[in-house]
């Protein structure tokens, strides 16, 4: 009375090769989409922050990290910098610390740099 019958099922079951091949199909293009859309402008701003702090020069007004305004005195290296961060306070401070450029200097004199 309270048992009742279990019948089997007709249908096949699925193979494993179907839904690996319905998995690729529906990643695939889930994959370029991030691509397009997170990867590759990354990597697009990576390159032009590289090449905003390759293009520092004297007489720069740059922002660093903590937030302080600060202008180029003088470029050490390829990794250092001079700022003045006040009247007569200068410190070295690492490219790499600089979170943006503010104006651009003007290019240093022919008669200055032979100096």
């Amino acid at each position: 009375m309270f048992i009742t019958e279990a019948f089997a099922q007709d249908a096949a079951a699925p193979s494993a090769m179907g839904t690996g091949l319905e998995m690729l199909f529906l990643f695939a293009p889930l994959m370029v989409v991030w691509y397009f859309f997170l990867i590759r402008p990354q990597r697009q701003q990576m390159k032009k922050r590289e090449e905003t702090l390759a293009a520092i020069r004297r007489g720069d007004q740059v922002i660093m990290g903590g937030g302080i305004v600060a202008k180029v005195t003088k470029v050490i290296d390829d990794k250092e910098l001079e700022v003045e961060i006040a009247e007569g306070v200068k410190v070295r401070a690492m490219r790499t610390y600089v979170a943006e450029v503010r104006v651009k200097g003007e290019p240093v004199k022919a008669e200055a740099a032979a100096s």
